[in-house]
């Protein structure tokens, strides 16, 4: 009796019910009592093949290819419930045509007509549960999670479509394991110690319910828990088969079952159970006695009784307590057994409703009640003399093969024929209708199996699997109604390190699985806004990522403002230095006469002056918002006004190395005041030009630089052909160099006033200013590129004013009595000069 599962049973009582309907409906089947044969394969390939060929043989001890029965009358089989049993039988039947209705077996393999062409089956395939598992999987954010499979093909199958799909979803398998009924238990003692030795915390289960048992009471044994098992379709929930303690082991279990319809009067039907009507029942005498824990009194047909002695009368009453032996909240296997059997006798209906003129044989006939063989395919005088013989059935079909007026698509088995062409609509509403792979419609419930303290057990539709919804939609799930085994409030993670925040992103680790990884800061330009991402993206060239790198804010723009600290110390400077250079202005012209101010020519100093002052105040068009006419006037203005300053002081140098170096005569009409402002023109005239050319070929003009890769968008002058730029500097650069050179030469001019010296320290200042703000501005974007050139502006012309008026100032200011002619030219020099 411990072999008997009353879970199983009760399928079989689902074909009993279906057939005492069906035989009591006058719409269907009239006038004809359908019976049946049961063959129990006790989950054992070598039984079911057994079963299959005593049924088409005929004979207690099957003879395989021979049927020995006069008039077969089995029209189809209905079973098995394990994909791995119905593979082997599905082979056998489809040799003949047979066909078979399966109500559990789900493997994708059984849909291929080549190799099962009478195969069909009431319960989905398991194709889409393929998909369905990894979606819930990953629904979790479950992607490091073990795998048991049944040591047989349909294990193995699911285990390669499983991965597959688990990977494709970012997962890993960390470890497969196999299980099996008939394993020894030192290898099941194995399957607990990877078990717990695993950091996994989610086992993927492919198997059916009675090699699961066995490894359950296992880890029972070796306290293995707190791991949450997610079952496929194979697995069919069956407390009965389980011990109690490990039962509740299952507790918090998700599974994927396919959607079932209600049975109406089933519950009443089993109630009406009576093993006295049927005294040749061993199933339901098996029931009776393991329902209320006694023994029949016909004990030579039965097993050995377990439990009390006690005597069953068959008159016992079944209460709402037996009833729940049944197990009656899940009727899936149940309910597609009930569909099977209205699909037989259905396709039989039709059949025998046959007209002539619109049957499936030669000229539109049809075949007669009496005349009807499963493997049937035309029924004159020549088939019905083989099908009495005691010859092997393959011959017949040969001879079936080799009749010539037999068209190709009309060697299928006749009733095999209507079955596949079957509509069927149940009591209860659904419709069963087969695809050309002999399937259904794909629809699957996610189920939370909950245990409770009183060991009662509900099944809780969680969610659902619809195959046909919009991509990533197809899985959708209300986690709020699951409840997880004791301990565990909320989903338990099972990862192999914990996600990547947002601002991270997802790195491999070499030679480890793809759910090992690091988390690396996103670098810079780029974000990432959701956890374990494997990329970070760059934002928009408006955008710059935020200080954690996990959103995108809008840039700011950036330009040289007055408000801005560095601006505004820029901006002080060059007001300091204008109001320095305008004081001594002030001060050149109150003391306009005195001879250091009329020496080397007082109207170049004058200009000098002016060009300095404008210098100082070209750092102004630098600072603020860019506009068309700054941007136009910046750089054109500034070399302009430069060009101005380095040819006044080349004039003066000029003007100094005549007047101590001619001696002969005729040569002081070069000191004249056309010497100067000429070389002051036309040296800032060549300026002048480059500029105006640079205006009209290409001006300046501003824009927004969107491609520093720094958090500001900067608002600058696009100085349009750059070489006009380096022109203009590089003019700058000869004026200051020749200037330099000049004055160089000239620094060892007699006089306790020597103006060359002065010349030359101030054009050493300017030179170094220049040459290093070359690298330092290269090196630089943005506002800081303008605060480095403006800096040379402010240095270079300062040097130029501290260096050649400074010490003037200090000796008309502090030093009045050098302020004299002869103090001024050297006595030798001043006597030729009087001559």
């Amino acid at each position: 009796m411990r072999s008997f599962h009353i879970r199983y049973y009760r399928d079989v009582l689902a074909m009993v019910y279906a057939i005492e309907e069906i035989n009591n409906t006058p719409d269907l089947l009239p006038n004809i009592t359908l019976g049946f044969r049961i063959f129990d394969s006790c989950m054992s390939e070598v039984k079911a093949i057994h079963g299959v060929l005593t049924l088409l043989s005929g004979t207690r001890d099957p003879t395989p290819g021979y049927s020995c029965q006069r008039e077969p009358f089995v029209a189809g089989v209905v079973g098995e419930l394990m994909s791995s049993l119905s593979l082997p039988m599905a082979r056998i039947l489809g040799i003949y045509k047979f066909p078979q209705i399966s109500y559990g077996a789900m493997i994708a393999t059984l849909s291929d007509k080549r190799q099962f062409p009478s195969f069909l089956r009431t319960i989905p395939s398991n194709a889409f549960q393929n998909v369905a598992l990894p979606r819930l999987i990953g629904l979790f954010g479950w992607t490091w999670v073990g795998m048991i499979i049944s040591d047989d093909d349909v294990g193995e199958q699911g285990r390669r479509d499983l991965e597959a799909g688990i990977k494709e979803q970012g997962g890993c398998v960390v470890f497969t394991q196999k299980i099996h009924l008939l394993y020894p238990r030192d290898k099941l003692l194995l399957v607990a110690e990877v078990i717990r030795a695993s950091t996994v915390n989610v086992i993927v289960v492919q198997s059916t319910e009675v090699h699961v048992a066995v490894l359950m009471e296992v880890l029972l044994e070796q306290n293995v828990t707190g791991k949450v098992f997610i079952f496929s379709v194979i697995f069919i929930i069956t407390p009965g088969l389980f011990s109690s303690a490990a039962w509740r082991m299952l507790n918090g279990t998700i599974g994927i079952a396919a959607s079932t319809g209600n049975m109406p009067g089933f519950k009443d039907f089993l109630r009406r159970l009576d093993p006295s009507r049927a005294p040749s029942d061993n199933m339901a005498r098996l029931f009776w006695e393991k329902a209320f824990q006694c023994r029949m009194r016909n004990e030579t047909e039965l097993p050995p009784a377990q439990g009390p002695q006690a005597v069953c009368s068959g008159r016992e009453v079944l209460s709402e307590g037996h009833m729940s032996l049944f197990e009656l909240y899940d009727l899936t296997s149940t309910y597609h057994t009930y569909a099977a059997v209205y699909t037989f006798a259905s396709a039989l209906n039709k059949l025998l409703s046959c007209q002539p003129g619109e049957g499936p044989f030669v000229n539109g006939s049809c075949t007669s009640a009496e005349a009807v063989q499963p493997w049937q395919v035309i029924p004159d005088a020549r088939a019905r003399e083989i099908e009495k013989s005691s010859v092997p059935l393959m011959n017949k079909w040969k001879v079936f093969q080799t009749i010539p007026s037999l068209p190709s698509h009309r060697r299928w088995d006749l009733v095999l024929h209507y079955v596949k062409g079957a509509q069927v609509k149940l009591k209860t509403g659904e419709n069963i209708v087969f695809d050309e792979n002999g399937d259904v419609d794909a629809a699957y419930d996610i189920i939370n199996v909950q245990i409770f303290q009183d060991d009662s057990t509900e099944l809780v539709k969680v969610g659902k699997f619809d195959p046909w919804a919009p991509r990533g939609q197809e899985v959708t799930i209300n986690k709020s109604a699951i409840l997880w085994s004791s301990g565990y409030s909320q989903v338990l993670r099972s990862v192999c390190n914990d996600g990547c925040r947002p601002g991270y992103r997802k790195a491999s680790k070499e030679g480890e699985p793809a759910c090992c990884f690091d988390c690396v800061a996103c670098s810079s330009g780029e974000f990432s806004n959701e956890t374990d991402a494997s990329a970070c993206f760059k934002c928009p060239d408006t955008h710059w990522p935020n200080e954690k790198r996990d959103a995108c804010n809008p840039k700011e723009i950036e330009f040289l403002s007055y408000g801005d600290p560095l601006g505004l110390t820029l901006t002080a400077f060059a007001t300091f230095f204008t109001l320095l250079t305008t004081s001594v202005v002030c001060v050149f012209i109150k003391h306009r006469n005195t001879p250091i101010v009329k020496a080397n020519n007082r109207d170049l100093s004058f200009v000098l002056l002016l060009a300095l002052m404008l210098c100082f105040l070209c750092p102004l068009v630098f600072i603020g918002r860019p506009g068309r006419l700054t941007c136009l006037l910046r750089q054109t203005l500034f070399g302009a006004v430069f060009s101005i300053s380095i040819s006044s002081v080349l004039a003066k140098t000029v003007i100094v190395v005549s007047a101590f170096k001619s001696t002969a005569p005729g040569t002081k009409r070069w000191l004249g005041n056309r010497t100067p402002a000429w070389i002051v023109l036309s040296c800032t005239l060549v300026q002048v030009l480059i500029c105006a050319l640079w205006l009209l070929t290409s001006p300046p003009y501003p824009e927004l630089n969107l491609t520093s890769g720094q958090a500001n968008i900067i608002l600058e002058c696009n100085e349009g052909e750059g070489l006009f730029f380096y022109c203009m500097m590089g003019y700058m650069g000869l004026l200051a160099m020749v200037s330099f050179v000049v004055a160089f030469v000239s620094r060892n001019l007699p006089g306790r006033y020597n103006e060359a010296k002065l010349i030359t320290f101030s054009l050493l200042v300017f030179v170094s200013v220049w040459i290093s703000f070359i690298p330092a501005y290269l090196s630089t974007r943005g506002k800081y590129m303008l605060a480095v050139e403006v800096f040379a502006i402010l240095c270079s012309s300062a040097g130029l004013l501290c260096c050649i008026f400074l010490p003037k100032c200090y000796v008309i200011l502090i030093r009045p009595e050098q302020n004299t002619r002869k103090h001024l030219v050297p006595k030798g020099r001043l006597n030729e000069m009087a001559h």
